[in-house]
């Protein structure tokens, strides 16, 4: 399975890792320049990639984790989301229903809803997934400039993570983020600062079903709360339109009694 272990102490803010994602997924890079602003961590259906702030001087790299056991998965009501072996989180838009269950069940809140489109579809990284197969790097790995960004099997990415960690002491906070948070994810960090603003939890691991649970076992109350608001809305249309017909038919004169 293949990872990405993004090294917070080598990231220098430049973004050149948001700007390489919107050139790869041919979004529009004006309306990512505005969400950058107005969003409150940079991401929306146009960028699918930010960096934030997450200490005075110190910046990290934030978009889909690509969890190991995704929560937005187990979610997902119609299959729409599936996790591919390679380790990328994919969503198919033609399976579909706009629950946005995802949505909710993203510990990290990554699933954007394309608001402003009238065909709107779910928007999220990809993990570059199309690059994989060709067998190159994700965009964001090959635009970084300072190697803050390094692509390959999670095992591997693990030790060396582990590694630096053992080999400079006193520069990396003791934990490997994503190791076992939520499950684990595909995107794995080490850093000399606190993390919990790009969405890591305070303690080391989570289960994944404390999220997904909760969400799975009101599903059957929504569901019958969303048929019973479509019968009483179907009846309330039904109702007017037979209504409206009988008024026209009082409101037509009968031609007999005119002539």
């Amino acid at each position: 399975m293949f990872s990405i272990l993004v090294d917070v102490t080598k990231c220098i803010g430049c973004e050149r890792c948001a700007a390489a994602c919107v050139e790869v997924n041919n979004l529009d890079p004006v309306a990512a320049e505005i969400d950058r602003g107005t969003t409150q961590d940079g991401l929306s259906g146009n960028r699918l990639s930010t960096v934030l702030t997450v200490d005075e001087g110190s910046f990290a790299k934030k978009a889909c984790m690509h969890c190991i056991e995704p929560s937005c998965v187990a979610a997902c009501l119609c299959g729409g989301i599936t996790k591919k072996p390679e380790g990328p989180v994919i969503y198919d838009p033609s399976q579909c229903i706009g629950c946005r269950y995802c949505m909710l069940a993203c510990p990290f809140h990554i699933p954007r809803y394309e608001w402003y489109d009238l065909t709107p579809h779910i928007k999220k990284c990809t993990f570059c997934y199309e690059l994989l197969k060709d067998g190159k790097l994700p965009g964001c790995v090959e635009a970084c400039p300072t190697d803050a960004l390094i692509f390959g099997e999670r095992n591997a990415l693990l030790h060396e993570a582990h590694q630096r960690i053992e080999n400079n002491p006193g520069k990396y906070i003791n934990r490997v983020w994503g190791e076992e948070e939520y499950g684990g994810t595909s995107v794995i960090y080490i850093s000399d600062v606190d993390l919990t603003e790009v969405g890591f939890p305070k303690r080391d691991t989570v289960a994944i079903t404390d999220l997904t649970e909760p969400l799975i076992h009101k599903t059957p109350v929504i569901g019958l709360s969303v048929m019973g608001s479509m019968l009483g809305l179907n009846w309330i249309i039904k109702r007017r339109m037979e209504q409206s017909e009988k008024n026209t038919k009082e409101d037509v004169p009968d031609n007999d009694q005119n002539q």
